[in-house]
């Protein structure tokens, strides 16, 4: 019989484990590393795994690590993906648990996703007499830092041997208030893709702008003209940003440089408006700068691809969240131009990415994710367990 808290409905395996998610959370929480520098927390997460007497491999795409549980018997498998890695932030939430790691920070929430994961693994370590099929646990490096980790460890097989029937993982949500629980069929994230320009012109002196030709001027210029490829040239209902995040050029206040250079992001949803992202992009560059006697050079990379949830694991999802914080607290969270490298595993194996409500105003955790003042309200975190933990087994038992 479950446990009723104020936000949810809780097994006693999961109750029990209250207050040793939190404080696992907390550690997580003051040792931040960034992308591919998790080695702590690799090796905190392969300790926790070993001793719950898993199948443990780590170093998966440089630091990942992978656990492994077989039940009683033969039947169908399930990979719960987490995310391990902080931002290049100084944490300024004033939390007694503040990063101790100078200049890093959990301020998105990933300390949460692996205390949950470690939580989960350890409930269905109990109970492995009792399920027939294989759980993976999929502790990823890197989400913040592309190329990202999921295809690292993808490409390095934690998708097979055995081969995964279902993937499911979730992200902690300040969007969303504590007790609600957010699943969505379809896209749900967007691709997030780089460009990087480089504005050549002529240097001179800045009292004699004519004998020269101006990067600085010939970028703004570039910057305002990008902003009509999602004004003008993309449907309305196509979700599109173009935001320009770096123009640097110049090292003298009285000295016009000879190249300036900006970078971007692109997002999208539709995917032939990203595959005709570059092409449009540079088209602008290059007639801009040659109206203006500059050159240039342009440079695009694609990303993390949409992020979306196969509509039957959406609606199994909802199921399962619904006997946790009951059908009122699921809800639809909406389409995010954010983006995930979990797109990665929903590419390959139908899943369910749900985002758990985590915010509390009256505890004054509203700020957003990627903020110096982030944090998350705690009660969230046996929730995520709950939730995994129940989709794990209801995927293994249901699925034919």
């Amino acid at each position: 019989m479950g446990i009723s808290t104020p936000h949810a409905v809780l097994s006693p395996q999961v109750e029990q484990l209250h207050d040793a998610v939190i404080a696992l959370r907390r550690t997580l929480h003051q040792w931040p590393e960034l992308g591919f520098q998790e080695q702590r927390t690799s090796a905190l997460v392969a300790e926790h795994l070993s001793t719950l007497g898993l199948q443990v491999t780590t170093g998966l795409a440089r630091t990942g690590v992978l656990g492994v549980l077989h039940g009683a018997g033969e039947g169908k498998t399930v990979l719960l993906r987490a995310d391990m890695d902080g931002l290049p932030i100084d944490e300024a939430s004033g939390a007694p648990y503040t990063s101790r790691n100078p200049g890093v920070m959990h301020a998105c929430g990933h300390d949460g996703h692996t205390a949950i994961l470690l939580t989960v693994a350890k409930v269905l370590a109990q109970q492995r007499q009792d399920f027939a099929g294989t759980v993976k646990f999929a502790f990823q490096p890197a989400e913040e830092l592309p190329p990202g980790g999921a295809k690292g460890m993808i490409a390095e097989g934690v998708l097979e041997n055995p081969r995964v029937d279902a993937v499911f993982g979730l992200h902690l949500w300040n969007g969303l208030p504590i007790g609600k629980i957010g699943v969505d069929a379809g896209p749900i994230m967007a691709s997030v893709d780089r460009f990087e320009v480089v504005i050549k012109g002529v240097g001179s002196h800045g009292a004699y702008p004519h004998t020269g030709v101006d990067p600085i001027v010939i970028g703004s210029h570039v910057i305002s003209a990008l902003q009509t490829v999602v004004s003008r040239e993309t449907p309305p209902l196509a979700p599109v940003v173009v935001t320009v995040g770096r123009f640097q050029g110049g090292t003298a206040f009285n000295v016009i440089p000879s190249q300036a250079e900006l970078s971007g992001t692109v997002r999208t949803i539709d995917a032939k408006v990203r595959q005709d992202m570059p092409s449009r992009l540079e088209r602008i560059v290059r007639g801009v700068t040659s109206a203006m006697r500059a050159d240039y050079e342009f440079r695009y990379e694609f990303g993390y691809p949409v992020t979306v949830n196969h509509p039957e694991m959406a609606q199994f999802a909802r199921r399962v969240a619904a006997e946790i914080v009951g059908e009122a607290n699921v809800v639809t969270a909406g389409m995010t131009m954010g983006a995930e490298d979990m797109s990665y595993f929903l590419e390959a194996v139908p899943g369910c990415y749900v985002r758990l409500g985590s915010g509390n105003p009256e505890q004054g955790l509203i700020h957003p994710h990627h903020s110096a003042l982030f944090n998350f309200d705690e009660a969230a975190l046996p929730i995520g367990v709950e939730l995994l933990t129940r989709l794990t087994l209801a995927a293994l038992r249901d699925m034919v």
